[in-house]
């Protein structure tokens, strides 16, 4: 089967540059973890400016964010369960991927569970709490996504 990795070169013909679906799979993969994880590191760095405008801005800013962070969580676990897909369907991947994949797995469901619970939390504590192991968690899944792709 003709590669359908990069810009479409083989799949399509030579020096033809319509996007195989690789690209747009991936893509869209990158841009969802670009708002969860991205969104998250942001969204912290400014929370002590967003408290200093008032009592209620931080909240404000992160039901805000929650708007495009879930819809981008959604589109991460959909893309992710394609690139799974992808990869058993074409490489054979080995038993370390496996293992890999597993533990991303496991860190993208804690990122999820966590962030679900730190929209919930009504004490500084469970917000504190819920929103470190939120951002370690997403930041974890970014690195293992980075191992899986080799």
């Amino acid at each position: 089967m003709p590669s359908t990795s990069g810009l479409g070169v083989g799949r399509y013909g030579r020096g033809v540059l319509a996007p195989a679906w690789d690209t747009v799979r991936l893509s869209l993969h990158v841009l969802a973890a670009t708002v969860w994880v991205g969104g998250q590191l942001v969204l912290a760095a400014l929370v002590p400016t967003l408290r200093a405008a008032g009592a209620e801005v931080p909240r404000a800013a992160a039901r805000r964010f929650n708007q495009i962070a879930w819809p981008a969580f959604a589109v991460l676990v959909a893309t992710g369960i394609w690139n799974v897909i992808e990869v058993e369907h074409t490489d054979s991947p080995s038993g370390r991927y496996h293992a890999v994949l597993y533990a991303k797995l496991a860190v993208v469901l804690v990122s999820g569970l966590t962030a679900y619970l730190h929209a919930r939390a009504r004490t500084k504590a469970g917000l504190a709490v819920f929103g470190a192991l939120t951002g370690v968690s997403a930041l974890a899944a970014l690195v293992l996504g980075i191992v899986l792709a080799g």
